[in-house]
């Protein structure tokens, strides 16, 4: 039996590992910390890091996200805004 083409090989997903998550948001925001709650019990699942930012710490941040915060980003690319859905992260992080 012959080995498959590498033209028909599907390029390996990132693994959760290899992800990262940022969650921006601020201090004293209850939705910030229900959305961190949800980020720090699947990424624990997943292994995958995360990082979170202070939109009040960065000019930029604050002006394209202040009105959606907390923001989910995997990857740099914006995931979600103000709730965090386990189900949806964890699907897009590959778990």
């Amino acid at each position: 039996m012959a080995d498959m083409s590498p033209l028909l090989r599907r390029t390996p997903r990132k693994s959760p590992a290899e992800r990262t998550v940022t969650l921006i948001g601020k201090p004293d925001c209850h939705l910030c910390e229900d959305a961190e709650a949800v980020i720090a019990k699947v990424c624990g699942e997943l292994g995958t890091p995360w990082e979170k930012k202070d939109i009040t710490q960065d000019e930029e941040l604050h002006r394209k996200y202040w009105e959606q915060i907390p923001v989910v980003l995997v990857d740099g690319a914006q995931h979600d805004f103000w709730r965090v859905n386990p189900d949806r992260l964890r699907k897009a992080l590959g778990g």
